[in-house]
């Protein structure tokens, strides 16, 4: 046997040892009392420690991830095209949003194609599950329902039964007997995802987790629930619109930067067809502070209606209310508006909403958002057949946006006959309507709102 010597200290006071020599023992407060000590490690002859080659990434084969399509479309193009095998999506929400809804209509929709679904619930019974299958036509062959609160149990069925897709509803609902606490405690909340992972990476199954969300909106639980998932969606929606928004926080199969827009009714979820009739409804109210920006979310271009009201306030800190935007954003923009175009609005409250519950943070919708708040400062109207397209600078310059010939073909589609982007937009393809080409945001103030 070879012997190695290992250096420590021990508190001559109360036994307390550390790796490290400290001039107070942490545990009795006593100084001084740290003394040198010797300890002993025996190691087994003969056992070496096996030696891990690095290999460079130009050696390795790339593998395309097989997809399984979902059989909701809106759904695919937020996951990358499909479920990909021994994935794990962890799916959050509000309470009622509709995660159940969307789930069941997934499983049946891909039991409709011959794969075998379970859907393990912690929370609602099978006859709950069922009334609601029932209502939304889900009645299928090939998608079971297992409502048991033991998980283990649950996937060993999985595994057994060879199912082609799990869904887990909700992680908060089951509880892990590695782990102590009552279940939907953090140690709880990981040792069941710990579980589902293993699982899922171990058969191949594709799973989905189900999970709450807290006041704050983020997903109840330790944040390591987010790391150790491959896929975060968030699904949301207000509670007086039937419109449902699906991003994806974390990808590690695809992009997040698409969204996913259904609308709820009493047959469940639809994909809707054209999101710009959605948040922009053609109509000319023919009043102030109304302007369209062509905004990009993900891969598709959408007709976003901005909204902006000022009133004149007699006290001396005016309010600053933002709907569908970041508030430090409008901030910024107005200040703008006020150091490069002479518009002011420290006498007034502002009001800004972008229509639809649409929330847009893509940088080229700063044009559109500065010609609204000009426009509701002014009270001058701004004409119904334009749509503005373009990021703003502090210095009141007009930035190009990105995919800009994609933005003035969706406006075209939707009837507009004018569109504003930057003068140093690189030239592209021949665009269906005028383009009006400007350098300055002053500009905008020149071309449409002088009395």
């Amino acid at each position: 046997m070879a012997k190695k010597e290992i250096t420590t200290y021990k508190c001559s006071e109360c036994g307390y040892r550390s790796m490290s020599q400290i001039g107070r023992c942490p545990k009795c407060g006593a100084w001084g009392s740290m003394e040198e000590d010797v300890s002993v490690r025996i190691a087994k002859e003969g056992i070496v420690a096996s030696v891990k080659m690095a290999v460079p990434i130009s050696g390795l084969e790339a593998e395309e991830q097989e997809r399984i399509p979902s059989g909701i479309e809106e759904l695919d193009r937020v996951l990358g095209g499909g479920w990909v095998q021994g994935g794990v999506t962890l799916l959050g929400g509000e309470p009622g949003v509709g995660k159940s809804t969307l789930l069941l209509q997934v499983c049946a929709e891909m039991a409709k194609r011959g794969s075998r679904v379970l859907y393990i619930s912690g929370e609602e019974s099978s006859g709950q599950l069922a009334l609601r299958g029932r209502r939304l036509g889900l009645m299928t062959q090939g998608l079971d329902l297992l409502c048991e609160s033991d998980l283990p149990s649950s996937l060993a069925a999985a595994e057994k039964h060879g199912y082609k897709f799990v869904v887990i509803d909700s992680v908060q609902a089951f509880r892990a007997d590695s782990e102590g606490g009552w279940a939907g405690s953090p140690n709880q909340v990981k040792g069941v995802a710990s579980m589902a992972v293993e699982t899922a990476k171990r058969c191949g199954i594709p799973t989905v987790l189900v999970g709450h969300i807290t006041k704050q909106g983020q997903i109840a639980g330790p944040k390591l629930l987010e790391h150790m998932v491959d896929v975060v969606l968030l699904f949301s929606g207000e509670q007086n619109s039937p419109n449902r928004l699906l991003r994806a926080e974390k990808n590690r199969y695809g992009s997040t930067e698409e969204l996913g827009i259904f609308e709820m009714s009493e047959r469940g979820l639809t994909a809707v067809s054209d999101p710009s009739r959605l948040y922009w409804n053609g109509t000319d109210l023919g009043s102030s502070g109304v302007a369209i920006a062509a905004a990009l979310e993900g891969s598709r271009a959408l007709a976003a209606e901005i909204q902006a009201l000022a009133c004149p306030t007699p006290f001396p800190y005016p309010r600053r209310t933002a709907r569908g935007i970041d508030i430090s954003r409008l901030q910024l923009l107005l200040a703008v508006l006020e150091r490069r175009c002479g518009i002011s609005s420290r006498t007034s409250d502002i009001y800004l909403n972008v229509a639809g519950g649409l929330t847009l943070k893509d940088p080229a919708a700063d044009l559109g958002i500065c010609a609204s708040l000009a426009s509701a400062a002014t009270d001058l109207e701004l004409p119904s057949d334009v749509c503005f397209i373009g990021e703003v600078g502090l210095a009141g310059e007009v930035r190009p946006a990105g995919r800009t010939n994609m933005r003035i073909k969706e406006a075209a589609r939707l009837g507009f006959k004018r569109a504003v982007i930057s003068r140093r937009t690189p030239k592209e393809a021949y665009h269906p309507i005028e383009t009006l080409k400007i350098s300055a945001l002053k500009e905008i103030v020149d071309l449409f709102l002088k009395r």
